[in-house]
């Protein structure tokens, strides 16, 4: 104990700074993690019940009154709010966007750590470093100046450590972000075509009229 106490007087504190960072990261990225999770979880259920429902709007209603809070049931209950297929559309990406801000929340905390940790890291070994160079002008041994010199340097490897980490979780959770608006995508296009397709036709024969509008134009 006696040992990091005086590496972080070597670092003029800096390290004193990094456990407190590193719990930072870890918190965000483990709350960030189990939240994530269970979003899309619940949405790849979701998805399921649409992929196997009526397409009627009773149909969908029970799917919406079953289904368990969360970003996609939102997008759901937005089209079902709606009379017709364009104010659906709108409603949905409306929901979408309010939701999107709660699904990457925290994650600035991580994106700041990743670029603020090398830099205390580098901080605490110029603090250091000086106490080294110190030495040297005082014609100190040897064994001290490069022990000085090397326990500077845990500073700087503090530093990386916690940012490659706060890197790998910030690029996970940031594609687990990605994922969960695919599947709100996919919840609004898979519940308008079902509430605003011809009644009793396929999504192929619902197709058919915009491909020969597009094959005259």
């Amino acid at each position: 104990m006696r040992y990091w106490i005086h590496l972080a007087a070597v670092s003029g504190g800096v390290l004193y700074v990094m456990p407190l960072l590193m719990l930072v990261v870890l918190t965000v990225a483990i709350e960030r993690c189990w939240v994530l999770a269970v979003v899309l979880r619940r949405g790849q259920r979701l998805g399921d019940d649409l992929a196997r429902a009526d397409p009627l709007r009773a149909g969908l209603l029970r799917i919406l009154e079953d289904a368990p809070a969360g970003p996609q049931q939102a997008v759901l209950a937005a089209c079902l709010a709606s009379q017709d297929s364009d104010s659906g559309a709108a409603f949905a990406e409306e929901a979408m966007l309010r939701q999107a801000t709660a699904l990457d929340r925290g994650l600035w905390i991580l994106d700041t750590a990743v670029t603020a940790a090398p830099l205390l890291g580098l901080l605490g070994t110029i603090i250091g470093m000086f106490h080294a160079f110190q030495l040297l002008g005082d014609n100190g041994p040897p064994a001290a100046i490069t022990g000085h010199v090397a326990e500077a340097l845990m500073a700087t490897a503090a530093g990386l450590l916690i940012a490659i980490l706060g890197l790998i979780f910030f690029n996970a959770l940031n594609q687990r972000v990605r994922l969960a608006l695919h599947q709100m995508e996919t919840v609004k296009v898979m519940a308008l075509n079902r509430l605003y397709r011809p009644r009793g036709g396929s999504l192929r024969e619902a197709a058919q009229p915009v491909r020969r509008q597009a094959q005259g134009a």
